[in-house]
């Protein structure tokens, strides 16, 4: 169980591939830029205090990406927690161009998922990056030419393992083919179930499942209703019971709420200490 001082320890560990251990109750980086995710945050101080606040809370997974900013969340972690201590695992992603705030678009040509790793390499001053994640699968690239990169880039020793975003059974089975597959970063909350089954996959095989946008609550929170019951039994708030539900969901859950205050992130690591009852748990289940 974590201490007071570290409650990130409470949520457990995960073995990311096998071999890279984590506090399962982790970090997300998108939110450190600026609106839409595109450039700067505007207190840009905050934001490497949050960073170092994370791991002083024992967070020891930041999950983050080359199009956060562009860039700008890699850089700010770099500021923040380099040279990086032992624990800490940094994932990071490639494969989502952007043209200007909140527009995405998938790139899965393997020179441009090269360029995106050597470019991740140097604004994280790291040798090799332990968890590099397909942002998106492009329809438009055979999937053997997009994780077929990945795969020489782990050859070469520039990433450790590789892991997938927002895919289907189908898909992960397809990526297995190709190269070993460690973690799933799907869409997944308390409110929006819709990727159980590729969490029930996930679980079967022991591939990490990294929730994104993990403490949306939906009409749960509102007053009366199921979290707000339990989160007052609790002294929690609605965010931190549907992080604690997450964790107590599947053991390879690894949940990575982000914000860009000290505050916040302070309240969502101490859902690592809420321990639901099987009641609670069921009950906030089913309400969903």
């Amino acid at each position: 169980m974590g201490s007071s001082s570290q409650p990130a320890k409470a949520s457990g560990t995960y073995r990311i591939g096998g071999d890279l251990q984590v506090d399962r109750l982790g970090y997300g980086a998108m939110q450190l830029t600026g609106p839409g995710v595109w450039g700067d945050p505007k207190d840009p101080a905050e934001a490497v205090r949050v960073l170092r606040r994370a791991y002083e809370l024992g967070v020891t997974f930041i999950d983050t990406a080359d199009s956060y900013g562009p860039f700008v969340s890699e850089l700010l972690i770099r500021e923040a927690l380099h040279p990086y201590a032992d624990d800490l695992v940094i994932a990071t992603k490639a494969g989502l161009t952007r043209s200007g705030p909140g527009d995405w678009r998938p790139v899965g040509r393997p020179e441009y998922l090269r360029q995106q790793c050597e470019l991740s390499l140097r604004h994280l001053g790291v040798e090799s990056i332990g968890l590099y994640q397909l942002h998106r699968i492009d329809a438009k690239v055979p999937l053997e030419d997009q994780l077929g990169e990945l795969a020489l880039l782990q050859q070469e020793g520039k990433i450790r393992h590789i892991g997938l975003s927002e895919v289907t059974v189908a898909q992960i089975e397809a990526a297995q083919r190709i190269t070993p597959i460690v973690s799933v970063q799907n869409l997944y909350n308390l409110a929006d179930r819709s990727a159980e089954d590729v969490l029930d996959h996930c679980e079967r095989h022991d591939l990490a499942f990294i929730p994104w946008f993990p403490i949306a609550t939906g009409n749960l929170a509102k007053p009366g209703g199921p979290l707000d019951a339990i989160a007052t039994g609790h002294d929690a708030t609605p965010a931190q019971l549907a992080l604690a539900w997450l964790l107590r969901r599947s053991p390879v859950m690894l949940p990575i709420p982000g914000t860009s205050s000290v505050g916040h992130l302070e309240e969502n690591v101490a859902a690592a200490q809420v321990q639901l009852t099987d009641e609670e748990y069921d009950a906030l289940a089913k309400a969903a």
